[in-house]
């Protein structure tokens, strides 16, 4: 059972998880023991995240390994609001890169880019990882920043 704390209710979380479109950033063991930090596009559906790698990431060695993460997701811009906590990863073959796919159709719209194409290329094998969510944490600092702007000049 996944235990939801901070600024907004299951609801409100599940909200922004399902409209944010930036990069989850998931940390885990490498095989060696050292915390290891990634950043993956991600959906959310069924109370997990699911994402997809290539078949010979490093991080799914360490996965394979270890299966405890931890997640964020946040806003780069301010205000600042998001998403983290911790769970368990497991990992499945990407049958017919079915994840691959939602996940390009979600952050780039469309599948006639060259990044696309390469994605979907017949020899890059993909695996599916699904994030098992245990405890889950959120915040938002919507109101304390009301008067912040974000940094465009960038």
């Amino acid at each position: 059972m996944v235990t939801f704390r901070g600024a907004w209710d299951r609801d409100r979380t599940a909200s922004f998880l399902v409209e944010a479109t930036v990069p989850i950033r998931l940390a885990c063991h490498s095989t060696g023991g050292r915390l290891w930090m990634l950043s993956l596009w991600f959906e959310y559906r069924d109370e997990r995240l699911h994402c997809a790698t290539s078949a010979h990431a490093d991080v799914v060695d360490y996965l394979e390994g270890d299966d405890e993460v931890a997640f964020e997701v946040s806003t780069n811009e301010p205000p600042y609001k998001g998403v983290r906590g911790n769970g368990t990863a497991s990992l499945s073959i990407d049958e017919d890169k079915r994840q691959l796919r939602s996940l390009i159709d979600r952050y780039l719209g469309d599948r006639e880019s060259s990044l696309a194409q390469r994605l979907l290329s017949g020899d890059r094998e993909e695996v599916h990882i699904e994030i098992d969510p245990r405890r889950v944490y959120t915040w938002d600092f919507t109101e304390r920043m009301a008067d912040v702007e974000p940094d465009t000049s960038g």
